[in-house]
Parts: C-alpha cells; sequence; structure tokens
C-alpha cells in the first residue's frame, strides 16, 4: 500500500469517527500533493510524498516556534496538533548514533577528504535516510564528521 492510500485512508477513517480538526489537515496534506502532481504532471512516488511531508512538519515547526515567541499559545496548539497528525506517516525516526554510522559509512565509500566533499556525501545520505531524519541534523553530523 503506497503513502498515498494510507493518507487516503486516514481520512476515511478520521470521518467515520467525526475527527474533523484532523481529517482537514490530512486534506491540506493531500492537496499538497495532487497540487505538485498536477503543477508537475508527475505522479509522486512513496520517497517523494515522504519528503513533501518533512516540509510540510518544517513549515509548521518554523510556525510553531514563531508562535510561541509571540505568546500565541492558541495558534501553537493547533501547529503542535498538526505536526502530530502528520508525523503519523512518517518512518520511525533515525537516532544520531544510527546516522552517524550510516554518514561514516557513505564517507568510506565516497573517499570524501573534507568539506569539499560534502554535497556529494550530503546527497548520499539523504537518499540512504529519505524520510526517516531531518536534513538539518544530517548536514550538522556530516560537517562534523568531514572536519573530524
Amino acid at each position: 500500500m503506497t503513502l498515498k492510500n494510507t493518507l487516503a485512508d486516514a481520512i476515511k477513517n478520521a470521518m467515520k469517527a467525526k475527527e474533523m480538526e484532523r481529517v482537514k489537515v490530512l486534506r491540506n496534506v493531500q492537496a499538497a500533493i495532487k497540487q505538485i502532481e498536477i503543477d508537475g504532471q508527475v505522479e509522486l512516488d512513496d520517497k517523494e510524498v515522504l519528503a513533501l511531508l518533512q516540509k510540510q512538519i518544517k513549515q509548521r515547526q518554523e510556525s510553531l516556534t514563531i508562535y510561541i515567541t509571540n505568546g500565541r499559545e492558541d495558534l501553537a496548539q493547533k501547529e503542535q496538533f498538526e505536526i502530530d497528525v502528520i508525523s503519523e506517516f512518517l518512518p520511525e525516526q533515525l537516532s544520531d548514533e544510527e546516522l552517524t554510522q550510516i554518514i561514516s559509512t557513505i564517507i568510506t565509500q565516497l573517499d570524501a577528504q573534507g568539506m569539499k566533499d560534502m554535497g556529494r556525501v550530503m546527497n548520499a545520505v539523504k537518499d540512504k535516510t529519505t524520510g526517516r531524519a531531518d536534513p538539518a541534523v544530517i548536514s550538522g553530523l556530516v560537517k562534523k564528521a568531514l572536519t573530524a
């Protein structure tokens, strides 16, 4: 079952349970997927849907930070709810230790020799960890590994 099908099933289940806030969040995500597919005239696969989900979460986390900073607890709670709902569709996140192991393996495979090879290492790590790790965390660990 594809991620898009899982999302559609979750919408149906939320509608049956009369969880309208959850339905709203899931429909927004589904609309974002369809918009990209229509604009690009492509069919998104699970990897691309995962990347979109991560982007949606990142946008909401940025909003959450702004709302908390400005004392808007009501809006912050709404953003946190949306983050929680979308996060249900992401695979289990990798730990820093697992990421460090993957990064060191890729650095060895690519024979990376410092920061000049960061782009190659980042692309390889992202391909291997799509949806299972935050790109900002990956970037920090790759920098640390390449400068060590």
